[in-house]
């Protein structure tokens, strides 16, 4: 019987409500069910935050990482740090735990690029604390591109009713107009596109592709970005037989892509993707990003110090994220056994 995925969850800054999001989400038995979960942090946190009334739950300390067991008595973890003896305060972040939280995202991607862990799931981090531990990126996104020598990644967040893949991510709104150019609007809609079809299971997926400006500019009259740029990226990707539509003007675009009309919307900013993702999706969607070699989804929320070891943070995020990376590793796993004529067994 084939063994279900092996998805890595890194613990992100253990000051954060990373070690208790994970904590929670993993005495949900239908994780157990669907994958073999395993945490790369630091077991004394990680034995801090399951220390409730109830929990029925342990931990036990891997060396290898291989030996990863769905069973439900124990979290299994791959220990990458060392900070007991008062060394974490949730909510109150430090460098010595921003340089624990890089480590685990290090290791994470070292397994999943060697084959072992099936895909990554990222607890949040402090973009402030990474730089700080020498890492100089503007989120998870841009390191793992980094890491795994990726040229070109999409950031897409995902929920049931509604897929966005941003072309612009973390920048002053002033200077999107400046930094949209047609490559960059083609290739989101391209790889947005393969990523629904490989990893979502569509077949021919639907994409359609928001307009910058308000009315789609008006014909000009409040901007020439769509004429210039947007409509003969969808034009080009038209060419190459892919099924999107638009420029739309994204003040209604979003409320029919949510009724089934698309599959994805790729939005040209980051706000504009994400209040109308959010607004649907606040407690359960899923950030993933396309391009890399190795399957990472992530929460779609930050470290919310002000909640941090008050044992009210919602798992559900972090929850859906491991349901996605566990789905999409089958499926590639299909893919790989289909083409060397094998299959699930």
């Amino acid at each position: 019987m084939t063994k279900s995925p092996l998805i890595g969850i890194t613990m992100g800054d253990p000051a954060g409500i990373g070690p208790e999001i994970i904590a929670e989400a993993l005495l949900d038995p239908e994780i157990r069910s669907r994958c073999r979960p395993l945490v790369l942090g630091d077991p004394d946190v990680m034995a801090e935050r399951i220390r409730r009334p109830g929990s029925g739950c342990g931990l036990r300390i891997l060396d290898d990482p291989r030996g990863a067991d769905p069973s439900p008595a124990c979290i299994d973890l791959l220990c990458l740090s060392n900070l007991g003896g008062g060394k974490i305060v949730p909510g109150r972040p430090c460098v010595e735990g921003g340089r624990a939280m890089m480590a685990y995202i290090l290791r994470a991607v070292e397994l999943a690029m060697a084959g072992v862990l099936d895909a990554v799931v990222t607890a949040p981090i402090s973009k402030r604390l990474m730089k700080e531990a020498g890492y100089p990126f503007e989120g998870h996104t841009q390191l793992l591109a980094h890491l795994t020598k990726t040229r070109k990644v999409v950031m897409m967040l995902a929920g049931a009713r509604l897929r966005v893949s941003l072309v612009t991510i973390h920048l002053a709104l002033k200077d999107v107009a400046g930094i949209l150019t047609e490559e960059a609007v083609y290739d989101t809609i391209v790889m947005t596109a393969g990523a629904l079809r490989d990893d979502f299971g569509i077949p021919r997926p639907r994409v359609a592709v928001a307009a910058l400006n308000p009315h789609a500019g008006e014909e000009g009259l409040f901007g020439r970005e769509e004429s210039r740029f947007i409509a003969p990226a969808v034009r080009r990707a038209r060419g190459r037989e892919y099924a999107v539509e638009g420029p739309f003007p994204a003040d209604t675009l979003f409320h029919k892509a949510a009724c089934g009309a698309y599959d994805a919307v790729v939005a040209m900013y980051h706000d504009q993707g994400l209040i109308p993702l959010k607004l649907l999706h606040f407690s359960d969607a899923v950030n993933v990003t396309l391009g890399l070699p190795i399957i990472r989804t992530s929460v779609d929320h930050g470290t919310a110090y002000d909640i941090a070891g008050k044992g009210i943070a919602d798992p559900c995020s972090l929850k859906a994220a491991v349901f996605m990376a566990a789905e999409m590793a089958l499926r590639r796993r299909d893919a790989r056994q289909g083409r060397s004529g094998g299959g699930r067994c």
